[in-house]
């Protein structure tokens, strides 16, 4: 893992790109280890709009219908600080944020 980052890349899904107005994947510049955490801290500093939706504003939880991956990975259970994999952490591959679904 990576000790620290710069720039890190960000796949949001639709709506939360039309909310941020953004059309493709949003970049980051981080000054301390690359871990969800930080990336969703970044994202919302950079993006305002977006604190709430990603995750619970009060317990920074993420919201139930929202997942994490990166490198094929499902990261959604990892710990907020456990450090990103170093292929995102460098900027080689994106941080995905995913709108769950459900239904029956």
């Amino acid at each position: 893992m990576v000790a620290s980052s710069g720039v890190i890349r960000v796949v949001l899904p639709a709506h939360l790109r039309t909310l941020a107005h953004v059309d493709d994947e949003v970049t980051l510049h981080l000054d301390r280890e690359a871990t969800q955490r930080s990336v969703l801290d970044a994202l919302e500093a950079s993006y305002p709009m977006l604190r709430g939706t990603i995750r619970d504003h009060i317990t920074q939880k993420r919201r139930p219908f929202v997942r994490f991956f990166a490198c094929e990975e499902d990261l959604s259970h990892d710990l907020p600080d456990a450090p990103l994999p170093d292929a995102v952490a460098t900027g080689a591959e994106p941080f995905l944020v995913v709108g769950a679904m459900a239904g029956g």
